[in-house]
């Protein structure tokens, strides 16, 4: 009897450290996960924070101020650097988007670092380097627009999406997409793609619409 005592004694403490055992690897396993959670979390928060930084400081607050042309003793040569074009259809269709620059600090907002030509609509870098390049898309809705997204797309470096809902009033949306990239003498064209159905009745915005592109290094 004592012996059969001593045998249930023994399997409920087996019993006993087995629960304990499945506890402490729950535990530890629930540990893990979260800690797993909480640093991929702040790896994904830093990264946030670390891209809002970079548009803060990369991401024009206009044309050119942001990159800081005005501010510069000499602009003209970081003009030469940098290239800023404006659309000049304001139909929303497939097509490869046209250009024309403006008129800055008495010259062309073309610096001479960079060729456009108006026959192909196309913006060529002329040195290799790390590039900023940016695309500000307006799009207004002037009577009973329908819903859709108008794609941007420069090169194979840059890709802007604007998302346009159905709208009865003149609403303007506006998406500005940016990017930082490694660029060769490749003829950079925008090409605007717009869904099956079309886009009536939206249209570019010509003023505050544009596309830019700074040499960094």
């Amino acid at each position: 009897m004592e012996q059969q005592s001593s045998q249930v004694d023994v399997e409920s403490l087996k019993s006993s450290v087995r629960r304990r055992g499945n506890c402490v690897d729950a535990f530890l396993g629930m540990s893990i996960l979260i800690l797993f959670v909480a640093v991929t979390a702040l790896a994904v928060g830093g990264m946030l924070v670390v891209k809002e930084l970079r548009s803060e400081l990369q991401a024009p607050k206009s044309e050119f101020a942001r990159l800081g042309i005005t501010d510069s003793p000499s602009p003209a040569y970081k003009m030469q650097n940098f290239a800023f074009l404006k659309p000049i259809a304001s139909q929303l269709d497939n097509m490869t988007m046209p250009w024309h620059s403006v008129k800055f600090f008495g010259s062309t907002s073309v610096g001479s670092n960079f060729q456009y030509n108006p026959a192909l609509r196309s913006l060529k870098p002329l040195k290799t380097g790390i590039y900023f390049m940016y695309i500000q898309v307006n799009v207004s809705c002037t009577y009973k627009c329908k819903a859709g997204v108008l794609k941007v797309k420069v090169f194979n470096k840059l890709t802007c999406n604007v998302e346009l809902t159905a709208d009865v009033e003149k609403t303007t949306v506006s998406k500005k997409c940016w990017t930082v990239e490694q660029l060769d003498s490749n003829e950079l064209v925008a090409l605007m793609t717009v869904p099956e159905n079309k886009l009536e009745n939206w249209a570019l915005d010509l003023n505050s619409s544009g596309l830019g592109i700074f040499l960094v290094e």
